[in-house]
């Protein structure tokens, strides 16, 4: 026997309901029967009227529009960090485009001294990149959109993503309404660059394979800090108090006060050391230059090792390779102090959020998706960055398709377990200008370690009452 569809079935109990109807009299019926023809064939129609046999010849459809339905341009703005065309178009607007021919990635690029509050006050970009720097900036604009919807919607699998990174992004916003701003995008860690061509030069050996502690380092140091022919060559760089202070996780704020939290033995051990690097003859300049980046590694060629980001200096490295320009350079793991041996500093967390005015909200969400897919992982690590997903093959594959990287002691990356980011207070970046006029005091103002502690503090603690007139106490 033929089953009977359910459209034949409702049919047959309103024949049925209206013949009893009939019987009773009054052509009405009861209430509990019409309840009850109105649940049947609700539950026989699609929500638009539709009934089920009609529905199932149409495609299924979602309740948000798929990536590459339709043609579309999206906007991508990055708040933060060394992040080069180059990079951008490798890691994101090309994959993106290859897979959707439609869609398009394009990036907004305002001038270099416009502030996140001005490009989200004038600019919608869908897609925003961050890092720890910025996140509480574009909080404060109410540019982020809350992912806990999207994520569930699109079936995102959070316990994917590197715990490390994923608790830090949890800890923006715990116990403030724990919101879910953005989704790792790459684990940004630390090694030590150095510039083989100047140790070759006064016969120093190398920086070993093995993490080395900065003792080590700062006799290494020593002996390259020195000039020869006119040219003044800097034995170490690194990032002075701000970089240093990542090999032990130290926040610049307390997080319950907002105060200055300088005053500590572990940020005495900071302060201190880089006194150490200031103070190797030869390290400042009779000009009084102290501070030595990423330009005087790359560029100009003198600083010998340099401890920083990885993402600082791999796309621009690369950048620096297509105009031409090269030098013999290779990586060691980033050191640290001999009790904290096999840890090496903060892993930095670069992010990418949808923006809360975007018209294309969904369609953003699935981009980032497909960027922190296995295969969009893929392209990140064999492009010179860390994916941020649990997948230990992927470190076979660090820097296979970036030429800079080629024939360089990639596995040194992974030598050392990054710590998490500390927690940022929203007006930690606000004063982080304050460290680096506490570097300059310790390098060329002949302030003792103590002295610079107590005057940074208090110029800090200051600028803290001005932000919380400004904003609120956060």
């Amino acid at each position: 026997m033929k089953k009977l569809t359910l459209s034949a079935i409702v049919l047959l109990l309103v024949m049925l309901t209206a013949a009893c109807g009939n019987g009773g009299g009054d052509g009405k019926g009861s209430e509990s029967q019409k309840d009850s023809n109105t649940a049947i064939a609700g539950a026989a129609s699609t929500d638009n009227g539709k009934t089920d046999a009609a529905a199932a010849a149409e495609p299924e459809k979602t309740d948000f529009k798929k990536l590459g339905d339709e043609p579309l341009t999206l906007s991508f703005y990055s708040t933060s960090g060394t992040f080069p065309d180059t990079e951008f178009n490798t890691l994101i607007a090309d994959p993106i485009h290859k897979k959707y021919p439609n869609v398009t990635i394009e990036r907004i690029t305002p001038a270099a001294d416009t502030t996140v509050e001005e490009v989200l006050s004038t600019h919608t970009p869908d897609i925003i990149y961050s890092s720890s720097t910025t996140h509480q900036k574009v909080i404060r604009t109410g540019a982020y959109e809350d992912l806990r919807d999207l994520i569930k919607t699109h079936n995102f699998d959070v316990t994917r993503i590197k715990p490390l990174l994923w608790n830090y992004i949890t800890e923006i916003t715990k116990g403030k309404g724990d919101q879910i701003y953005a989704i790792p995008f790459n684990s940004n860690q630390h090694v030590l660059y150095y510039n083989k061509d100047i140790f070759d030069k006064f016969g120093v050996e190398y920086p070993t394979d093995e993490q080395q502690t900065w003792d080590q380092i700062l006799e290494i140091a020593k002996k390259l800090t020195r000039t020869e022919n006119g040219v003044h060559y800097i034995g170490l760089s690194v990032d002075n108090l701000t970089g240093l202070a990542k090999g032990l996780g130290l926040p610049y704020l307390d997080r319950e006060t907002g105060n200055a939290a300088l005053d500590t033995p572990e940020w005495l051990r900071i302060f201190e050391l880089n006194k150490q690097i200031f103070e190797i003859p030869g390290y400042v300049t009779p000009e009084g230059t102290w501070n030595w980046g990423r330009d005087q590694f790359m560029k100009d060629q003198v600083v010998a090792m340099r401890v920083t980001w990885l993402a600082n200096m791999v796309g621009p490295l690369e950048e620096l390779r297509q105009q031409g320009v090269e030098f013999n350079w290779d990586i060691a793991p980033a050191p640290n102090f001999e009790d904290q041996l096999g840890k090496t500093r903060e892993a930095q967390v670069h992010t990418l959020s949808v923006n809360s005015q975007s018209k294309h909200k969904d369609e953003a969400f699935e981009v980032i998706a497909e960027i922190l897919s296995d295969e969009g992982q893929s392209i990140l690590a064999r492009n010179g960055r860390i994916p941020a997903i649990i997948k230990p093959d992927l470190e076979k594959e660090y820097g296979l398709d970036i030429p800079v990287l080629q024939g360089k002691k990639v596995q040194n990356v992974f030598i050392g377990t990054p710590l998490q980011e500390h927690y940022f207070h929203p007006f930690e970046t606000d004063i982080s200008s304050k460290l680096t006029d506490a570097a300059e005091d310790l390098a060329v103002n002949g302030l003792d370690v103590n002295s610079v502690i107590r005057k940074t503090s208090d110029a800090i603690n200051k600028d803290i009452e001005t932000l919380k007139t400004t904003f609120g106490s956060q």
